[in-house]
């Protein structure tokens, strides 16, 4: 499991749910990380990390902190045995309330896209294409036809920000191109052939069964 917390907070916190159908059970912790990503529970990962014990049956349940205030909705654990471990993840309440808001006027949680393979700069690919540091997503594909490809973007661009905010890796990438409404336009910041560019790319919206960019 790996991670890329952007922030490492101490809040108390306290898990509600009905672990083991036992109605209203509350266990208390601390937040030890928030923006956890990569652990492969769902594509668009962006969790809150809490040490509250959450059991099966907790899903859906309120974190709420000390001031009786939403803060997320417990999601799921870590556990090598089934059991709470110390180690389980919200949904910041925040993000739940973009998707309720999603689902009560579109019928379903829309998220944008570009139609790009984004990977990750590796050491070696960054000295390959003569980049001094790893900052930055290599664009692998293009969708024909789609958004990216409409704006003029092509395999072998590096993207070093969106909307003049530097990206960090592909799934940041990927995770903020989403947060975009579909038509809404982007900026490409990123470099070509080891020289600046920027394009203006128009949000798509993104399908339910993608095919693979080319």
């Amino acid at each position: 499991m790996s991670s890329s917390p952007s922030a490492i907070p101490s809040a108390s916190v306290l898990a509600l749910g009905n672990p083991f159908n036992l109605e209203g059970t509350l266990t208390q912790g601390i937040v030890s990380a928030t923006g956890r990503n990569q652990l492969g529970i769902s594509t668009f990962e962006n969790f809150i990390q809490t040490d509250a014990a959450i059991n099966p049956g907790n899903s859906g349940g309120a974190l709420i902190n000390a001031r009786g205030e939403l803060v997320g909705i417990n999601t799921a654990i870590f556990s090598k045995s089934g059991g709470s471990q110390g180690i389980g993840f919200a949904i910041p309440v925040s993000l739940a309330r973009e998707v309720m808001q999603q689902i009560i006027e579109h019928g379903a949680v829309v998220r944008g896209w570009l139609g790009i393979e984004a990977q990750d700069l590796t050491p070696a690919l960054a000295e390959s294409f003569g980049l001094p540091t790893t900052e930055g997503v290599l664009i692998a594909g293009v969708l024909r036809g789609g958004p990216a490809d409409q704006a003029g973007l092509q395999p072998g661009d590096i993207i070093t920000a969106l909307n003049e905010q530097p990206v960090s890796s592909a799934r940041d990438s990927m995770n903020r191109i989403a947060g975009n409404p579909p038509g809404s336009e982007l900026s490409v910041q990123g470099l070509r052939n080891g020289e600046a560019f920027t394009a203006k790319a128009r949000i798509g919206q993104r399908p339910a069964a993608q095919a693979s960019p080319n």
